[in-house]
């Protein structure tokens, strides 16, 4: 693949698509086309492939009775034809609103037009005829027509609400219309829509303004966009209609599965427009993943035959950025307030989950191994909320601090403090003659004075120090906590068997590491603990990862991600795998926009802004070939064998009884395939 097609946004599965709202001029259809085609021309020039402007925007909706005035009907089929052809040479699909003729009927309707032909019209299903509404005076409801041709003076086109509107060269782009009201019925005709596959809901509307209503329209336009797993654009009109009695806000927004990407301000003077690259790779993933949406699609087959309008969209293949909220830490929210309430539900399933297991096993205490760095410390803090809610003494949870022969100073000094001031049960262990006799009895050379820190080496350690956890366990009647996090367990980053990778309950084993450090900042603020804690744990947090096995050279100690590269990206990198199963070549593009330039875009709460680190697309590239490799061919076997733990984040987990259940003996081929003939070494 090129490097021009790499960084295509069309290529890779997403298609920019805008909201629109322009001033109107009541009773006008030529101005309103005017000022259409001017907004369509700047989206084209943004490279959008869809524009969509406010429902009856050819006219203005509020004009009354004027809307049956044969003048004006007339005038709106001719402005449709010359709208239509003024846009011979644009890109965008132009979505507008007007009021439409059938025989002897009027319908309210929402108009598809590209490259100069007018593909189709939809009419509104459910007409508003309530309070301040009065739609049933003018208009003739659109729920049940279809397999209808309109005539115009053009030529006929496709009309009905059976109407989708697909692109025959961007997979996935699948257009439904609704108009206002539409969404407001307990079933919105784009739920049938979504159903029968379409990805992408436009809402062509003229909703007045009264004090609270824009949030409830985004929650119910944000809803559908879940319901649907689909993008979602909402499209009202806003300055020029009347304001005999109503007012207008203008409100522009597109949600994309129940997560906003882009809304413009209400109120506006003169046009505004909303862009936003919407994932139809990512909608059609999800769909695919949600069994249940399928069961229900089928069970509506056969109730409508829809008639699917095919066109050409001819997509840019140009770098046009991306024009989305692309989250470098997607399991760390980057609003403070978000974040707070991930972390308060974060700890509070991992200590409801322990204190079930302790409830059921009938053990009388927790035995936790604590190293001073970051995971050991957290579940720590859970193991002790734990022991509060059973009203277990804090000295039933047994914490032991097992120096090897890399452990430095300061972490050790960090694992007493932290065991002290929590006030449980702390034991020095010194595993290190234990390590000697052991190295010695299999004949290793460090036994003879040889500095030989191989793997053996390292893991002689680990297994010494869960050894001795669970035969405390034995001892005291209690369960091993184990204390590595999904991060850990994705890159095979744990000792097999007798090892870290084994503990009775694993708390922190559906936390990826990037979370857990913000955890342990909201501990800290958030006064879960008292302060001389809190002390322990800012010192904790500043801490370099290390799994401290081998002696440090020169003052400095391993650092883990040095050796296997840094839990950002392949945090980054797991959520993208996990969630949405999205192939090497599309998580190295997303990558690259979401770190390319570090003093750009939002970064969670707590990060030192002089610590921010840019990834380069070479950087990106290396870690995610190590990643891989590690995932796909060789760590499955310790997943397999995982012990039991709770699930925390939506973003998926690794349990081979839950989210991910792959052979121990796979290999990532594939993917590594994808990786060199997809992503440009530079």
């Amino acid at each position: 693949m090129a490097s021009s097609a790499f960084r295509s946004l069309y290529h890779q599965g997403f298609a920019r698509i805008a909201a629109c709202t322009v001033p109107v001029s009541l009773a006008d259809p030529a101005t309103n086309a005017e000022r259409i085609l001017a907004v369509a021309k700047d989206c084209a020039r943004e490279g959008a492939s869809l524009c969509v402007f406010p429902e009856l925007g050819l006219t203005g909706y509020s004009i009354e009775d004027l809307i049956q005035q044969e003048a004006l009907l007339n005038a709106v089929e001719t402005t449709l034809e010359e709208l239509a052809a003024n846009t011979r040479d644009l890109l965008p699909v132009v979505v507008v609103g007007a009021p439409l003729r059938l025989r002897h009927t009027l319908y309210n309707c929402g108009v598809v037009i590209h490259r100069g032909r007018i593909l189709g019209a939809v009419p509104k299903s459910f007409l508003p005829n309530y309070r301040e509404f009065y739609e049933s005076r003018h208009f003739t409801p659109g729920a049940g027509v279809s397999q209808e041709t309109l005539p115009l003076p053009g030529g006929p086109i496709p009309f009905g609400v059976d109407l989708l509107f697909e692109a025959a060269d961007l997979p996935g782009f699948c257009l439904g219309l609704e108009l206002c009201e539409d969404l407001w019925v307990p079933a919105p005709p784009s739920t049938a829509q979504a159903l029968a596959g379409a990805t992408i809901i436009a809402n062509l509307s003229a909703s007045d303004i009264t004090v609270g209503k824009a949030e409830t329209r985004a929650m119910l336009c944000r809803s559908q966009s879940a319901r649907c797993i689909a993008a979602y654009l909402y499209a009202a009109a806003g300055e020029g209609e009347s304001t005999t009695d109503l007012a207008w806000d203008g409100q522009t927004a597109i949600f994309e599965n129940g997560a906003l990407l882009a809304q413009s301000e209400r109120f506006p003077s003169g046009a505004r427009m909303v862009l936003a690259d919407t994932d139809l790779t990512l909608l059609r993933q999800e769909r695919q993943r949600m069994t249940s949406f399928s069961a229900c699609a089928r069970m509506q087959e056969s109730e409508k035959p829809w008639r699917r309008i095919r066109f050409t969209l001819a997509p840019p293949m140009d770098n046009l950025g991306l024009r989305r909220p692309l989250a470098r830490f997607p399991f760390v929210p980057s609003d403070p307030a978000r974040l707070e309430q991930d972390c308060s539900e974060a700890f509070s399933i991992q200590v409801s989950a322990l204190v079930q297991r302790l409830k059921t096993s009938g053990a009388r205490s927790m035995v936790i191994g604590i190293s001073g760095g970051l995971d050991s410390t957290h579940a720590l803090l859970v193991a002790v909320r734990a022991a509060d809610a059973l009203g277990w003494p804090r000295e039933t949870v047994r914490g032991y601090t097992m120096p090897g022969f890399g452990t430095t100073d300061k972490t050790l000094d960090s694992a007493l403090a932290l065991m002290r001031e929590l006030g449980i049960h702390a034991q020095t262990l010194d595993i290190r003659p234990a390590a000697t006799l052991m190295l010695g009895e299999i004949g290793h050379p460090f036994a003879q004075g040889e500095p030989v820190h191989d793997i053996t080496f390292e893991n002689v350690q680990a297994g010494l120090r869960t050894d001795f956890l669970f035969r405390l366990a034995n001892q005291h009647g209690g369960l091993v906590i184990g204390t590595g996090d999904l991060s850990e367990l994705a890159l095979g980053w744990c000792t097999y068997g007798v090892g870290d990778q084994m503990a009775h309950y694993g708390v922190n084993a559906g936390l990826p590491k990037t979370l857990i450090q913000h955890l342990i900042r909201w501990c800290i603020a958030s006064g879960q603990f008292a302060p001389s804690v809190r002390t322990v744990l800012e010192t904790v947090l500043n801490t370099e990862i290390s799994p401290e096995l081998v002696p440090a050279t020169e003052g400095e100690s391993q650092k883990t991600e040095e050796i296997i590269g840094p839990y950002a990206l392949h945090d980054f990198t797991l959520y993208h795998v996990l969630r949405h199963g999205f192939t090497p070549t599309r998580i190295a593009f997303l990558a690259e926009h979401a770190w390319a330039n570090a003093q750009t875009g939002e970064w969670p709460p707590g990060f030192d802004p002089n610590a921010r680190t840019a990834y380069a697309l070479p950087v990106i590239r290396h870690w995610l070939g190590v990643f891989l490799r590690r995932f796909f061919a060789t760590s499955q076997f310790k997943r397999s064998a995982m012990p039991n733990g709770p699930k925390v984040m939506a973003g998926g987990g690794l349990s081979p009884r839950g989210d991910w259940r792959a052979p121990s003996d796979g290999n990532a081929r594939l993917w590594l395939e994808d990786l060199e003939q997809g992503v440009p070494e530079a």
